[in-house]
């Protein structure tokens, strides 16, 4: 009994240190599944983000479709460094009194508040419209008609600060379609 007594009385403090190992041991994976959310959390977002500005850039596009190809045209006044400096801007420009029955269709930039965006983020929308003959080599879909003048809408959708672009979005319109 007292040989029992003395090999517990050596064994003292055994059990604390186990108990704080394996408490750190728990707090690492803790901290390793509370980064896993995080990291989840921030892909949502920015997938979020996205869809929202793709979805803007095709309903500006929308608004192309549904004018007559003489219709379409911009009024370009007041555009800022970043409009003119996007690779869009490049080209025979496609200016004029825009006479679009929706007024939207005629403004090359909007600011869409945090309020009345689907997603309570703010977006910019820039839109570009050139004119252009396509050569016969013109790459990839979707293919304008060879040799014969079109009109290409280029939707740009950026999150404003800090400038940076979500989505971007090409059609093209040829005097056939209206």
């Amino acid at each position: 009994m007292t040989r029992l007594i003395q090999r517990l009385r050596t064994q003292e403090g055994f059990g604390l240190v186990e108990l704080m190992i394996s408490l750190v041991v728990l707090n690492v994976g803790i901290l390793a599944i509370v980064a896993a959310f995080n990291g989840g959390s921030l892909a949502l977002l920015r997938a979020s983000e996205t869809s929202t500005a793709a979805m803007l850039a095709d309903k500006q596009a929308e608004l192309y479709r549904a004018m007559t190809y003489s219709a379409i045209s911009l009024n370009t006044t007041g555009v800022d460094g970043t409009y003119t400096g996007d690779v869009a801007y490049a080209g025979t420009r496609v200016t004029g009194a825009c006479t679009a029955p929706v007024a939207v269709a005629c403004i090359p930039t909007q600011n869409i508040t945090a309020a009345a965006s689907p997603d309570g983020r703010p977006y910019r929308i820039d839109t570009f419209i050139i004119r252009y003959t396509p050569a016969a080599t013109n790459p990839g879909p979707p293919a304008p008609p060879v040799g014969r003048e079109v009109k290409r809408v280029t939707v740009v959708v950026r999150r404003p600060t800090p400038l940076k672009v979500l989505a971007r979005v090409n059609a093209n319109f040829d005097s056939s379609t209206g």
